[in-house]
């Protein structure tokens, strides 16, 4: 089936390719919720000099009003205003005073429709057409409708419309598609989101995904939930992890195409380890992506120096994008459209989150561990090794529990701790899980030295090196009493 792009790619993307020809839309939301902006956009995006757009206003406000609104959007092409793309006023239903029959505007709609073979008509407001029609607007709806259909032209009903409208006025029964649009306050934040309520005879991408208005006009960004895959097959490959004691315990390094979790409290590890990974990969000329919440990438770029690893020259060459948010505000939608991008545009074979906690600080509700998985899963299926980071509470002691039980994410587990030994705080490592795969189960201690992040060995002579203190074995014990 044929599809009139909306010209908003992520939108025709959860639409399964547009609007189909003929179909009846209703963009539905409360003022100021963006509706007007995405029935422009729809016109600028289809109109062509044989087949225009054709927008009508049901308002008195003048179009030079409306039109001076559109120029500040990249969208706008002022050489198209009454070339390619008319504004036409339905000024009579603006007055109360004049009783004006829906047929009127039936019959101009479709004379528009049948000598013009435009490829869009918008009418805004059609929530003033039922106001004016009355209990009669039905089957007027459902007239205009029909005769439009045959030209192939997508109409778009554009008004002002709550959820409960959706269930009960007579011009959703009657559309094919319906999109539905919200701008809504979460405590002192405001959330734009879109959602599809119905589009007859064909799929879509289901629940609410964020969009933003910006010079561009609507920036959506889908749920990666609704566009869930299946983990890829293993590789059979390994990356090097650049800590080489850290390789042999994974059998050789970290399987290509797999997502390992490394887990640990504040300042034990996590970034080092997680930078260790890029620069090597970089340094065998495999691109990659660093995604952060906390660090700039100018702070990255000097932390990395100090190991001797050169981050700007990387980023320089097209290798390297570093994908920064500020941890105020998180949308993750647009995070995981940022990341994906990123990752789509140097081809990264390495992807780093760093880390986690920040996203699972802006998920609502039980949304996390499903937006992750499908994240995920979205880099993996583009040919990326993931490696996140997750701060863990207790600093010392046995009890380890990953956010959410997300140990089902990820293919293998490294878990970073501090312990207490001969009055010194050191680091141990263990690597708990790998899927699919052997590893040693020893835990090492590890440093961080002006190299980087490095595997000393096995803790020598002492047990209990997870709870934190460390006591000394039965043989150092009978050593030490002369039994």
């Amino acid at each position: 089936m044929s599809r009139l792009p909306t010209g908003i790619a992520e939108l025709d993307l959860v639409l399964g390719g547009g609007f189909p020809p003929g179909s009846c839309v209703v963009l539905a939301g409360a003022p100021g919720s963006g509706k007007t902006i995405l029935a422009q956009q729809i016109c600028f995006a289809n109109a062509r000099p044989d087949h225009r757009a054709i927008y009508y206003t049901t308002l008195s406000e003048p179009h030079s009003k409306l039109v001076a609104h559109l120029e500040s959007f990249s969208f706008f092409d002022s050489t198209a205003v009454g070339e390619t793309v008319e504004f036409h006023h339905l000024a009579a239903l603006a007055d109360p005073a004049v009783d004006v029959p829906m047929s009127a505007v039936t019959t101009e709609v479709v004379r528009q429709a049948f000598e013009s073979r435009p490829s869009v008509i918008v009418i805004d407001s059609s929530k003033a057409l039922h106001e004016s029609e009355g209990p009669g607007f039905r089957r007027a709806v459902y007239e205009l409708a029909s005769r439009v259909a045959h030209t192939d032209a997508v109409l778009i009903l554009v008004g002002e419309y709550d959820e409960e409208d959706m269930r009960t006025a007579a011009e959703f029964a009657v559309a094919d598609a319906i999109v539905f649009l919200a701008n809504e306050s979460a405590g002192y934040k405001d959330r734009r989101w879109l959602r599809i309520a119905k589009l007859r005879g064909s799929d879509y991408l289901g629940g609410r995904h964020s969009f933003r208005i910006g010079e561009s006009g609507i920036a959506l960004y889908p749920r990666p939930e609704s566009t869930l895959t299946p983990p890829p097959e293993g590789t059979g490959r390994r990356l090097l992890s650049g800590i080489e004691g850290l390789d042999a315990m994974m059998q050789g390094g970290v399987p290509g195409g797999s997502a390992t979790i490394v887990a640990g409290p504040s300042g034990a590890g996590k970034t080092v380890i997680a930078l260790q990974f890029i620069a090597r990969g970089l340094a065998q000329g495999e691109s990659a992506v660093y995604a952060s919440f906390q660090e700039s990438d100018r702070q990255l770029s000097v932390k990395a120096r100090s190991f001797g690893w050169d981050l700007d020259r990387a980023s320089a060459e097209g290798m390297l994008a570093v994908v920064h948010v500020q941890p105020v505000e998180i949308g993750l939608d647009v995070v995981a459209a940022q990341i994906r991008q990123a990752a789509a545009t140097v081809g990264a074979q390495r992807v780093v989150i760093d880390s986690i906690a920040e996203l699972e600080h802006a998920a609502d509700g039980d949304r996390f561990a499903d937006y992750l998985w499908a994240l995920v899963g979205a880099l993996r299926k583009d040919g990326a090794t993931v490696v996140l980071t997750s701060e863990t509470s207790a600093f010392f002691g046995p009890a380890f529990e990953l956010a959410h039980g997300l140990s089902y994410i990820a293919d293998n587990i490294i878990l970073l701790r501090y312990t207490e030994l001969e009055s010194e705080i050191r680091r141990a490592l263990v690597v708990v899980k790998m899927r699919d795969s052997d590893h040693t189960k020893s835990l090492v201690e590890f440093e961080i030295t002006n190299g980087g992040a490095v595997v000393k060995g096995k803790f020598a002579g002492v047990t209990g090196v997870m709870s934190g203190t460390p006591s000394p074995s039965e043989q150092k014990f009978r050593e030490f009493f002369g039994r």
